[in-house]
């Protein structure tokens, strides 16, 4: 099956399957899982900061940095296309008691710097109190541009707010950024994504292709609170170790890798613009956004389905590339859209 619903679907490969079952193993709510210490320390210091926090999802960790930045009753700035905002059940709001503001996203998926300014609440009881501003990067595959984080970063901290990071495909962001394909390249892209944020969120489970898990980065004082939060949240888990492996493992030999993914986004893009009917916009990194006829949402994804092909429907198609698809199986894809509008 070929699976462009998202890159959330990949399997571990062997080689991660082997380093899970030979992890060494601890009670991780006492601290004592040597794996998942590793994990937090290695993600910690390559990234530049204090501390690590281990969770079973990004939800959970976004959540968790934002119960630790903000208390009931502060707000945190967030795009109206965030997904902290749009696509987390309003978990901020209904476990955290935090007021989201959000604010339009630009095309290319910054937030302008004036309407971050206008929605800074003033010191005054009417209002909740303004806390955070959170960022996506990437977002909708987008690399935020560089110049524009740096703008957002520098107004925040003129108005005193924290500054979070929603780095779920963080990855895919610095291997884009990155000048060429070594490895002094790649580890200068991602300090550069990360610097100046007060915690950043890392998801394991898409591009890395593990089975779960996100960390939570910050200073050591946030992660104790943020500590908390995942207790309340139900986070604690034992011998996760099991998982965390599998984010070393994927840490070492998956991130450099994610540029096939995005090499094969660009192949998928170009194989259906030469389709009529169809609108294509990317590649974003490992993602394709294709504008499709209404009346062909259902049919096309029933036509690709019985070609072993997996699409979400819609008017706006959302096609992921990611671990495990190769070059024959996106040559497929195209060839199996064009049989389509050919009928």
């Amino acid at each position: 099956m070929i699976d462009l619903r998202s890159d959330t679907v990949t399997q571990p490969t062997p080689a991660m399957r082997s380093a899970m079952m030979a992890a060494p193993l601890g009670d991780d709510v006492f601290g004592d899982d040597p794996t998942v210490q590793a994990l937090q320390e290695t993600l910690a210091a390559r990234l530049g900061f204090e501390a690590g926090l281990f969770c079973p999802s990004g939800t959970m960790s976004n959540l968790c940095a934002l119960m630790a930045h903000c208390g009931r009753g502060d707000e945190y700035l967030v795009g109206q296309d965030a997904h902290t905002y749009k696509y987390e059940g309003g978990g901020a709001a209904v476990l955290g008691s935090i007021q989201p503001q959000p604010i339009e996203n630009a095309p290319d998926g910054s937030l302008p710097l004036e309407k971050i300014a206008a929605a800074v609440k003033p010191d005054d009881p009417h209002f909740a109190r303004t806390r955070l501003l959170a960022l996506e990067n990437t977002i909708g595959g987008k690399v935020l541009p560089p110049d524009k984080v740096r703008a957002a970063l520098a107004l925040a901290r003129e108005h005193g707010l924290a500054t979070h990071l929603d780095g779920a495909r963080f990855f895919n962001a610095a291997v884009a950024s990155a000048a060429d394909d070594s490895p002094a390249e790649l580890a200068k892209s991602e300090r550069a994504l990360a610097e100046g944020f007060d915690s950043l969120s890392i998801c394991l489970s898409k591009g890395l292709g593990t089975p779960a898990g996100s960390v939570l980065l910050g200073s050591r004082n946030l992660i104790r609170q943020a500590i908390r939060a995942r207790k309340m949240l139900g986070g604690g888990m034992r011998q996760s170790g099991l998982l965390a492996a599998a984010g070393l493992y994927a840490l070492e030999h998956h991130v450099a890798r994610l540029a096939e993914d995005h090499r094969n986004a660009r192949l998928l893009a170009e194989c259906l613009a030469t389709i009529p009917g169809l609108t294509v916009e990317g590649p974003h990194t490992n993602m394709v956004f294709v504008g499709i006829p209404r009346e062909s949402t259902a049919s096309l994804a029933a036509f690709l389905k019985d070609r072993h092909i997996l699409i979400m429907p819609g008017v706006r198609l959302r096609l992921v590339t990611h671990l495990g698809l190769e070059t024959d199986a996106i040559h497929s894809v195209g060839e199996a859209f064009a049989s389509f509008f050919r009928r």
